[in-house]
């Protein structure tokens, strides 16, 4: 696996794929709390929610690693305290601000508003790694980006629009999600990246209906079979990205990897326009977009760094 994953044209594939995928959940959440009614203050029915995608994500991972490789599965007592950790931070806490956050804002909004946590990354990776301190580039390229995120937010009246659980959540679902990065890089030491990702996400879900499911109201979700295959589809999501991310992350470096997440806004905000009602490119989003374009590439990028893995 290490020497697929230290590939050239794998990882930059691999990459583009996942941030890709993780743009296209933008319109199918905010599409899925319409097909299934779910009211825009309703947290509990979120919560219940995000918890059935991410169980059935992680169990779909969990289950196949015990029929093809049961031996992955093992891990330390000291490994598994981590896991719980780690499910808590990276899927509990994170997607309780990302979905509650998503229903109070648009889908394009909320694709810009989360690749902060790239820029976020960088901010922590300052005081968290000697060797990887901010330069005038990444100054440039996180005043870029932030730039382009208050763009994103300046309402038509030009005033900027902020409110704690709207925009406020989606900041701090990407500040967990950047967190959340730095352990899995750190401490995640011979967990198998599927290991991770099947246990972050069980765990977590696990948490997420034992708190939501004794509040859920008996109508405050509808399924219909749309609903059912939209919710497939975000497990699918999940599983594939997750996995795939942290097996490219555990072999090469998280800036060679971290650059290609412009992406992840990029597709976001164009299918968004694509598929939910009501939302269309404009100037202004357009304009945002390309600043925190800008913004990822700039922090991330080294000359011929992605060039130089093995081919």
């Amino acid at each position: 696996m290490e020497h697929i994953f230290r590939k050239k044209w794998v990882v930059v594939c691999t990459a583009i794929f996942c941030s890709i995928l993780w743009g296209s959940a933008f319109p199918v959440l905010k599409v899925s709390y319409d097909e299934l009614q779910m009211a825009q203050d309703d947290t509990i029915a979120k919560i219940v929610f995000a918890g059935m995608r991410f169980l059935l994500a992680g169990l779909i991972i969990l289950v196949a690693l015990f029929i093809f490789s049961r031996k992955r599965l093992r891990v330390s007592g000291k490994q598994f305290l981590f896991l719980i950790i780690f499910g808590i931070i990276q899927t509990a806490l994170q997607y309780y601000f990302f979905y509650n956050g998503l229903a109070r804002v648009s889908g394009m909004q909320g694709a810009i508003l989360i690749s902060s946590g790239t820029f976020f990354t960088i901010v922590i990776a300052h005081f968290f790694y000697s060797d990887d301190r901010l330069s005038a580039k990444k100054v440039f390229g996180l005043i870029a980006g932030f730039a382009g995120i208050v763009a994103a937010n300046w309402g038509q009246d030009f005033q900027l629009s902020f409110r704690l659980t709207a925009e406020g959540f989606m900041l701090l679902a990407a500040l967990t999600s950047s967190i959340g990065t730095i352990m899995a890089k750190e401490l995640a030491v011979g967990i198998h990246p599927y290991t991770l990702t099947g246990w972050q996400l069980t765990i977590g879900a696990s948490l997420m209906l034992l708190i939501g499911v004794p509040q859920l109201s008996d109508d405050a979700i509808t399924f219909t079979p749309l609903g059912w295959g939209l919710l497939l589809y975000a497990a699918f999501l999940s599983t594939t990205a997750f996995a795939l991310w942290y097996s490219i992350l555990k072999f090469n470096k998280a800036g060679e990897i971290s650059m290609f997440k412009f992406i992840t806004p990029v597709s976001g905000v164009i299918l968004s326009a694509m598929f939910i009602p009501g939302e269309k490119l404009t100037l202004k989003i357009m304009g945002a977009l390309a600043l925190v374009a800008v913004g990822i590439i700039t922090v991330n990028y080294s000359g011929g760094r992605i060039g130089k893995m093995r081919g």
